[in-house]
């Protein structure tokens, strides 16, 4: 194959593949969600180069074959002449089928003897993993009841092999499978609540959003289970005073725009109509509807001088090229190419129309703000807030303000999810957690205005047909406390924001339903 030919392979596997993971000698090297890549077909040779935080990687492909979603490479270090195997793999969970089989019947087994031993009293339903796509379960989960007389509790488990997003995801059918119990033993037995089980040390992120439920709606128990030695331990989920994240300063716009003012202009008179996003005092990225297709960004010092630099970066996804006068015609290609496309009139079958739908619902929303609740303060609104966690870097959609000045987060979905109550509660919880401590206007949020004492309020955003079937059981399990706001929006959202229904909270009718 021609070097042309396999950059071109590479470069439209990668595109697509956002969250994939590079394979070398059976490891993970990179993680595209936080590592770039560069691909060049310079001197007769097509170079792949791989960077992050931990490495630098250049590696020349000699071939390429693509089966089952996995691009496989053959590929030469430099200075070395036998040729090596690189694989990128779309799914993160490298696992064959069989492999996830044998693991979860595994599990299965552990779970069982779990239970038998610390809970002797009781009777174990049987435990199952079949797939019911009807109410959303699937073969990830262990799922059974434990009885003991006229009361029981849903279980629900999860094993140490499945990925962190699986294990993060166990909350949501923890409680539809403890809905779908009640609904089944009613008038057999009382299902009081759900035991959730996670893998030892990775069940933070779970306690500090179970913390949030409903304590009147059921008993909420979270243990950590450890699949070697058989044993577990139980997880308090009760105090939610100290949860693991941080806020991260607010970057003064006025002062980052001008330090960037000339590769704003550049890249303005190729797309006048492009957003400029300030990401951090030295960074700044460049959209179209939410699509990132360059940044400008602060570059070190150069030897014997005390004078920094700025450099502009362009591609898609992971991919990163700095801006030359040698290349300036490709990113003036991509950059046009986008903007033959991304439009709501464009070609729906097209990938640059197609990619990160939620980034163009995000970018309408911030400027029709006043659509979705006219109760929003449209002069106050920031996107992507970044709100990290020890295990996550959570990124909120959409923080602003109600014209009283009570914080509002806005959680997008342009394709149905049913994860979407579950993700609004989780970064709920995080901006209640700083608002408590006042650290938003510590930060520099919001000047000068004074935030009202109330918690926030929460908006679940979603086009009115793509709002999951579960999202309502899923919103009657949480806490009285959260104000939520469930607005299905019109299909034709790139058009323009329109709101079809909104839904708020019937206190009433949950106290009845739980009764």
């Amino acid at each position: 194959m021609k070097p042309e030919a396999l950059v071109r392979t590479v470069e439209d596997f990668l595109v697509s593949a956002s969250d994939a993971v590079v394979m070398e000698e059976g490891v993970v090297a990179f993680d595209l969600a936080n590592a770039k890549y560069s691909v060049s077909g310079e001197h007769n040779k097509c170079l792949l180069h791989l960077w992050s935080a931990e490495r630098n990687v250049v590696r020349r492909v000699l071939d390429v074959e693509i089966k089952n979603d996995v691009l496989r490479l053959a590929v030469q270090r430099l200075g070395q002449a036998r040729p090596t195997k690189l694989e990128i793999r779309r799914q993160r969970d490298r696992r064959t089928p069989t492999a996830k089989r044998a693991a979860r019947l595994a599990y299965q087994r552990v779970l069982q003897r779990v239970l038998e031993r610390h809970f002797p009293s009781c009777k174990i339903a049987e435990l199952r993993t079949s797939v019911d796509l009807e109410r959303s379960f699937g073969p990830t989960y262990a799922r059974g009841l434990l009885c003991r007389g006229q009361s029981s509790f849903a279980v629900l488990g999860v094993n140490a092999e499945e990925t962190q997003v699986s294990i993060d995801a166990a909350l949501t059918f923890g409680i539809l499978w403890l809905d779908f119990c009640r609904q089944s033993q009613a008038g057999k037995t009382v299902v009081e609540g759900l035991k959730l089980f996670l893998p030892a040390e990775r069940s933070s992120l779970t306690r500090e959003r179970m913390a949030r439920l409903h304590r009147h709606a059921a008993k909420w128990q979270l243990y950590e289970l450890d699949e070697r030695e058989d044993c577990m331990k139980e997880i308090d989920v009760s105090d939610h005073g100290n949860v693991s994240t941080r806020l991260v300063q607010c970057p003064d716009e006025s002062a980052a725009r001008a330090r960037f003012a000339e590769a704003i202009a550049v890249v303005r008179r190729l797309m006048p109509e492009a957003e400029s996003a300030v990401i951090s005092p030295a960074e700044i990225a460049f959209r179209c509807h939410g699509l990132e297709f360059a940044r400008a960004r602060v570059v070190a010092h150069q030897p014997a001088s005390f004078r920094s630099t700025t450099e502009i970066v362009f591609g898609l996804g992971a991919a990163e090229r700095v801006l030359s006068e040698r290349n300036f015609a490709e990113f003036a290609q991509l950059v046009r190419s986008i903007g033959e496309v991304r439009h709501p009139q464009g070609p729906r079958d097209h990938f640059l129309w197609r990619m990160h739908p939620e980034r163009w619902l995000e970018s309408l929303v911030v400027n029709q703000l006043g659509r979705l609740d006219e109760t929003l303060d449209t002069s106050c609104v920031y996107s992507q807030v970044p709100a990290f966690s020890a295990s996550d870097r959570a990124m909120i959609d959409v923080l602003t303000l109600t014209r009283e000045g009570r914080l509002a987060v806005v959680e997008l979905k342009a394709d149905e999810d049913i994860h979407l109550p579950v993700q609004g509660l989780d970064y709920w919880s995080r901006v209640a957690w700083h608002h408590e401590r006042g650290e938003f206007q510590r930060f520099g949020y919001f000047p000068p205005r004074e935030l009202a004492p109330e918690p926030p309020l929460l908006f679940l955003v979603a086009p009115a047909l793509h709002v999951h079937p579960a999202t309502d059981t899923l919103l009657h399990y949480f806490s009285p406390e959260i104000n939520w706001i469930l607005l299905g929006i019109d299909e034709r959202w790139r058009e323009t924001i329109r709101v079809v229904f909104r839904k708020r909270p019937n206190r009433a009718a949950n106290f009845a339903r739980d009764a």
